[in-house]
């Protein structure tokens, strides 16, 4: 009952939404994206022996997440098929270019019956992976009743989402009693989803992908051409870039050579973040204009501030850095990876909203970060850029907790495997 009127609602959104949203995206996306939502993706052949696996990474956070899991499991099992769903468009396009080569990208189906169960006879998948926390009722209890194996993977809860869903308890168990397994990030997440009214049997805590996820690339060569001292500012968010340019202009006088790197979290955003360093008076350069030979060049460029215009670099971007400052924490956004920048052995200073990482105290009482907000950014970065020491060693304890925490992929690999077995 429950369902049905939850699906009724749906759909009557929906029919709102529907128009602007198809009218939104390229001429050329339009059929494809409007197809496959219903369900309506091409149909895949009957395989032989191998079996196929449906991944649903909502964006591009998950489908990055998911990029090592699905490399390593294709490794293992080369017949295997793999089918990756999103919502976004981003996401979408970050998984075409990262998995592409190995998985079937598609658009999820909207959380209607007849859209999942199309998709369903279409993809007749193994098992369904959830990444991260994609809750819809109809996409979770659909392929469960239908005996395919539904897997919530390096599974998360913010505490903002577990008040909200507490209020919802009495529909959720409903439809978590269709997921066969809960992989959670930890134990903290693992209590959440046990308090939603999961199966306490059907709960692990394996650890966090992202502690497992690596670059795509080595560091690119075109920050070689940055001389002196180089703070990132990645995945920004608005707001974010006016705070770290007014540290920057409050440190430039005391280190002349100071760069600063600005990544916004979205790309539509870039010729705006442009416009605000332009009226702020700063020498900058944008990442598309710059060649990959730049940085063997002898000329070298300083005390500039550089726009990261470009997808799908910055994880390989925090290699050139000294300092990571974490977009997203200065805002009540829940803050981006800091393990990104800790992969590299780089010091990281973080905002005051860091919920979407809750190791991060651990990294705090270590020394491997740093907490800072907008009234102490600018002191806290120049106390780093005075102690090179103090900066090498919050960044060898970084990655040393990094290290430690990794091996969250290989565990999920031997569940996933016991579940095509059990198929």
């Amino acid at each position: 009952m429950l369902n049905s009127v939850y699906s009724a609602l749906y759909f009557i959104a929906l029919l709102f939404l529907l128009p602007s949203e198809y009218l939104k995206r390229p001429r050329e996306l339009r059929r494809r994206w409007l197809r496959e939502r219903f369900g309506l993706c091409d149909p895949f052949p009957v395989s032989g022996s191998s079996s196929r696996i449906w991944i649903h990474a909502v964006s591009v956070g998950e489908v990055i997440s998911a990029v090592s899991f699905i490399k390593r499991m294709k490794g293992r099992s080369p017949d295997l098929d793999i089918v990756v769903s999103t919502v976004t468009d981003t996401g979408q396009k970050v998984a075409r270019e990262r998995i592409g080569a190995m998985a079937k990208i598609l658009y999820v189906p909207f959380d209607l019956p007849f859209a999942v169960n199309n998709a369903l006879r279409r993809i007749r998948p193994a098992v369904f992976i959830i990444m991260e926390t994609e809750l819809w009722p109809n996409i979770i209890s659909i392929p469960g009743r239908q005996n395919i194996p539904v897997v919530l993977m390096n599974g998360r809860i913010s505490e903002k989402s577990f008040q909200g869903y507490k209020r919802l308890r009495f529909f959720l168990k409903g439809f978590l009693e269709n997921v066969s397994l809960f992989c959670m990030q930890d134990e903290l997440y693992a209590g959440r989803i046990r308090a939603m009214g999961a199966d306490p049997e059907k709960i692990r805590a394996i650890g966090s992908f992202k502690f497992d996820t690596k670059p795509s690339a080595p560091v690119p060569a075109w920050t070689g051409a940055l001389e002196g001292p180089v703070i990132i500012a990645g995945s920004t968010h608005r707001t974010e870039e006016d705070l770290a340019l007014d540290a920057y202009a409050g440190l430039k006088p005391e280190f002349p050579q100071l760069n600063l790197i600005l990544a916004p979290r979205h790309p539509e955003r870039f010729k705006e973040v442009e416009e605000l360093v332009r009226k702020k008076g700063f020498p900058y350069m944008k990442r598309s204009e710059i060649t990959e030979s730049a940085g063997a060049r002898k000329e070298k460029a300083s005390g500039y501030v550089v726009i990261l215009d470009a997808m799908g670099e910055l994880s390989s971007v925090y290699g050139a850095a000294d300092i990571a400052v974490m977009g997203g924490s200065f805002i009540e956004h829940g803050g981006q990876n800091p393990l990104e920048p800790a992969y590299w052995g780089k010091a990281v200073v973080c905002g005051p909203h860091m919920e979407n990482f809750p190791f991060i105290e651990d990294f705090y009482k270590s020394g491997g970060a740093v907490r800072a907000d907008a009234s102490t950014l600018t002191a806290q970065l120049g106390e780093l850029l005075r102690s090179p020491d103090k900066t090498a060693s919050a960044g060898s304890i970084a990655k040393a907790l990094y290290q430690k925490s990794a091996g969250a992929t290989d565990r999920a690999l031997e569940i996933i495997e016991a579940c095509l077995k059990r198929g």
